[in-house]
């Protein structure tokens, strides 16, 4: 049997690829766990509360190593808190978008419907 000469591809567009699948992973909502999210809407919404917080981390993060934060065991403590709770909230995002999305979606729909619905009547 005759095998194919494939020719690997060279490490440095092994490399482009994998930062490129990575980027797609977290940052494109046709890649990433949102894409179970019916609603485009909603999918920007997440990814702008998840963009928000990021943000915010690492601004945190920049202030830290500035030395706008006097660096002692509470702050360390609280470096390491600031880092596992956008990892966490991210993950949760997502595990939850990758679940069969019909009922919350409905509920939030309904409640949003029910918000709109009491500030046109508070308004009439």
């Amino acid at each position: 049997m005759i095998e194919p000469n494939i020719k690997k591809p060279s490490l440095f567009r092994r490399t482009v690829m994998s930062f490129v699948n990575g980027w797609r992973r977290v940052m494109d909502v046709r890649y990433n766990p949102l894409k179970y999210v019916p609603d485009p809407s909603l999918q920007t919404y997440f990814m702008l509360v998840l963009f928000t917080l990021w943000s915010v981390f690492f601004g945190f993060l920049a202030a830290n190593y500035l030395g706008l934060f006097n660096y002692n065991t509470v702050a360390s403590i609280v470096i390491h808190i600031a880092i596992l709770l956008p990892l966490a909230f991210t993950n949760a995002i997502f595990v939850d978008a990758e679940r069969d999305g019909e009922k919350w979606l409905k509920e939030w729909k309904e409640e949003q419907s029910r918000v709109v619905d009491n500030l046109l009547k508070a308004k009439v």
